[in-house]
């Protein structure tokens, strides 16, 4: 399988202003720490970097001085979901333009999506560029769920190289690995993001952690995810258990909106989330510290 998606994928924030204009200065200093750590690959404009605030103009600027900043070290992929099939391919044509190795989309919509549609919008988008796109499975922003044979169909596409899964309900990461692995061709790459899941996906045989955390925190993540897929079982559980004050942050607070508070602790300029979401309050930030502290932050 593609080693594009595989490993530990870090997804930094897309610091801007209040008007949706991307620091494109800061962001490059989010890059150069995440280039500098060694991740595996570097997810610029995910649902952490907030991506479906910023204009087709914003995006492009935050491309080209993420890619910019990475200078060739890593991987760069990136997000390019949109409500309009020829927005993402227009957002797909920037990126290949820009330089980056390799594509991220989500099925947004409005009008809820048939599975038909969905297949017809993945094609244009894969279509359009030479670059390989990975899936972007998240229901908990698009509403939209892929049903395995929608995987399957799709992973036959030339081009569609991977899938970031969400968590599975009952949390059988190998029950499901196997099914889909059953029905996709064997090049094709199975990840999960949800932080909080990463240590158990990893060791049931997950190609790849689509992180938020590393997006900010690198090290840590970093140590998880190499113990995790050389099979260091009480290894990465220890590091898991230094996470866990912090997951628990994350699953009832939200990801995002935690991160600022994080970078925040790190002295890195990151701004405001984009409104109409709001920065964490005290009480959560208190907690917050105290789970960092766990993690020796």
């Amino acid at each position: 399988m593609s080693p594009l998606f595989t490993g530990l994928s870090a997804f930094p924030l897309t610091p801007a202003g209040a008007d949706g204009v991307v620091d494109t200065d800061a962001l490059g200093i989010l890059v150069d720490r995440l280039a500098a750590s060694g991740v595996d690959s570097i997810g610029l404009l995910g649902s952490t970097g907030s991506y479906a605030y910023l204009d087709r103009t914003e995006r492009a600027r935050a491309v080209a001085a993420g890619i910019e900043a990475v200078a060739g070290r890593v991987p760069v992929i990136v997000g390019v979901g949109a409500l309009r099939t020829s927005w993402a391919v227009e957002l797909a044509r920037d990126a290949e333009r820009a330089g980056a190795s390799g594509l991220l989309l989500a099925p947004m919509s409005y009008i809820a999506l048939t599975h038909g549609e969905a297949a017809a919008h993945y094609r244009a988008v894969v279509g359009a560029t030479a670059q390989p796109l990975c899936i972007y499975n998240n229901p908990g922003t698009t509403g939209f769920t892929f049903s395995d044979a929608l995987i399957a169909d799709l992973s036959a596409v030339p081009g569609i190289a991977a899938i970031k899964m969400p968590l599975p309900a009952g949390r059988d990461y190998a029950t499901e690995l196997a099914q889909l692995r059953a029905m996709t061709p064997d090049a094709f790459a199975i990840g999960y993001s949800g932080d909080w899941g990463a240590t158990a996906s990893l060791l049931a045989g997950g190609a790849a952690w689509y992180s938020v955390v590393a997006g900010l925190l690198p090290e840590p993540a970093l140590r998880l995810t190499r113990a995790a897929r050389a099979g260091r079982q009480g290894e990465a559980e220890a590091i898991e258990g230094a996470f866990a004050p912090l997951w628990a942050l994350f699953r009832t607070h939200g990801s995002l909106r935690l991160m600022y508070a994080i970078a925040d602790r790190l002295s890195l300029p990151v701004g405001n989330p984009p409104l109409p979401l709001m920065r964490a309050p005290d009480p959560v930030v208190a907690a917050l510290h105290a789970a960092l502290d766990r993690l020796g932050i």
